[in-house]
């Protein structure tokens, strides 16, 4: 008896998108469907307005299916898309709040100022039943708003949405050495950000969020 296998998939995308630059458009939405809510959390994580955010959302799907001949590498579908989301609520956030701006030079010597927390919890148990806690979707929903947009960005990309560094880096346009530092940041801001709500094991709880909106 021969048994077929199954297409993993990796494959089965890799197969959407022959058909959808072959001229099988119809099809596009299928592509990007596992990826819609991945584009929204990344735009609210920039913008942080629900509105906008969709508006983000629309625009990168659209400019993904009209910039499809342009992905050089297939099996980086999702960090192309999202690269896409980011870029689109970059120039959003600029277009509405261009009378905020620093000086660059400000900007980038702040950003490099190191970061300690003032409160440490203990993160090695919680009880498993905690993370479903509406409670604690509302503190790290704060925790997220609180943090700087170039910390947030990074933790959004590589914790919630789990790309890898050197796919956070593209998105970012940043280097991978920097994902990883304002990475490690994030996680210390998040941590104090929490510490005061919870005792043990909150960092893992918070991971366990990975792929879904933590609002």
């Amino acid at each position: 008896m021969v048994i077929e296998s199954i297409p993993s998939p990796s494959q089965c995308e890799s197969e959407l998108l022959r058909r959808v630059l072959a001229g099988e458009r119809r099809l596009f939405h299928e592509l990007v469907r596992p990826y819609e809510r991945a584009v929204f959390t990344t735009a609210y994580g920039i913008l942080r307005d629900y509105a906008d955010a969709e508006e983000v959302a629309q625009d990168t799907i659209l400019k993904a299916l009209m910039r499809l001949d342009q992905l050089t590498a297939p099996e980086k579908f999702k960090a192309w898309l999202l690269r896409i989301a980011v870029n689109e609520a970059r120039l959003k956030w600029r277009n509405k709040h261009a009378h905020l701006f620093e000086p660059l030079d400000k900007a980038q010597s702040s950003s490099r100022e190191p970061f300690t927390p003032r409160d440490f919890a203990d993160w090695r148990e919680l009880p498993s039943d905690i993370a479903e806690r509406k409670e604690l979707r509302d503190q790290i929903a704060r925790a997220l708003d609180a943090l700087p947009d170039i910390y947030r960005e990074t933790f959004i990309l590589r914790d919630v949405e789990q790309l890898s560094a050197a796919d956070t880096a593209a998105a970012l346009e940043i280097t991978v050495a920097a994902v990883k530092v304002r990475l490690h940041r994030a996680r210390l801001m998040m941590r104090e950000q929490l510490a005061s709500v919870l005792r043990r094991g909150w960092l893992d709880r918070v991971l366990s969020f990975k792929g879904k909106r933590p609002w």
